[in-house]
């Protein structure tokens, strides 16, 4: 399966549909929810939460309330875009993965045509959003975004090497750069700054839950580091990362892009983060296996993390 931390991936595939429902028996309710599902909303989540907090920052106060909704639809739509076409080329590993056995595509609720022809009508349709209501610079990072998670993600990476996470999660930084773009036009050291921590972020906050499901992806031959390599080994990347994710956190403040409070919070929750990756990395040394690991209370931690650290970027405008 894997050659120094290379992978090719043979999978044994079934059809779209043949766990699922004829085209006879899908409901218009069921079918809308379905769709839905394809933008992968809770991904989504997170997305919005590192863009809207940097639009604060780049206004130094409250931005047009306006642009901020519309960046955030034109954001959502495009990421759904990314995560639909993501869902249609991944359907034959998606129906053998038991955490992906229930998407839209594998038990046929929504058919691969469908899924193909709507992942591509929300790319377009987002860019035209965001070039024709927020600005054009916007709309080719999203687009950026989009294309490097579906072409160089999800097509070229992620069945091939262990890397897959490390550089493909660079399509999940881009909605910083978005957010800072639509409000000023511009890119600036500070969003390029936001933007590296989210990539050093994103290692160590999926690490973790790929440990968890391991079998899931060794099963379908796609090389998550925990796959190929052992959780001691996996352990001591996700503290590398999370040191260099709290010191390129502590950095705006000394080049003057946020004050006292951002800069506190981001010690305060950065040094738990790190309390709970040397726990995880103590443990892992230990030979602790199962649920004594504890690899999720990382994973759940680097959510509450992410969320805190940029409810700080936006609020710091107001306190300084």
């Amino acid at each position: 399966m894997s050659l120094s931390g290379v992978c090719v991936t043979a999978v044994e595939s079934r059809p779209a549909g043949a766990l699922g429902t004829s085209p006879g028996h899908r409901p218009f309710g069921a079918r809308a929810k379905a769709f839905v599902a394809m933008t992968k909303p809770r991904i989504i989540e997170l997305l919005l939460i590192t863009t809207v907090p940097v639009m604060f920052l780049a206004e130094q106060g409250v931005p047009s309330l306006t642009l901020v909704l519309v960046t955030c639809v034109g954001g959502y739509l495009s990421a759904g875009g990314a995560n639909a076409l993501n869902m249609y080329i991944d359907r034959d590993i998606d129906a053998l993965m038991e955490r992906t056995a229930q998407r839209p595509l594998v038990t046929g609720m929504i058919s691969p045509r469908e899924g193909l022809v709507f992942g591509l009508a929300l790319a377009v349709f987002s860019t035209l959003w965001f070039g024709l209501l927020v600005n054009w610079l916007s709309a080719w990072l999203s687009l950026g975004a989009l294309l490097f998670y579906v072409v160089v993600y999800t097509m070229i990476l992620k069945r091939r090497t262990a890397q897959n996470i490390v550089w493909g999660g660079i399509a999940g930084c881009m909605p910083v750069l978005i957010g800072w773009s639509a409000v000023t036009g511009t890119v600036s050291w500070a969003a390029v700054i936001l933007f590296l921590v989210i990539f050093f972020w994103t290692p160590p906050h999926y690490w973790p839950l790929s440990m968890k499901v391991k079998e899931d992806y060794a099963r379908v031959g796609v090389p998550m580091l925990p796959v190929i390599a052992s959780n001691r080994v996996v352990a001591r990347q996700i503290v590398v990362y999370s040191w260099v994710m709290v010191g390129v956190s502590l950095l705006l403040q000394p080049l003057g892009y946020t004050g006292w409070f951002y800069t506190a919070v981001a010690l305060v929750t950065g040094g738990w983060w790190l309390w709970e990756a040397h726990g995880l990395q103590n443990r892992a040394r230990q030979g602790t296996t199962g649920a004594k690991l504890k690899e999720m209370r990382l994973f759940h931690w680097s959510i509450t993390y992410v969320s805190l650290l940029f409810v700080a970027v936006a609020v710091d405008p107001f306190l300084r």
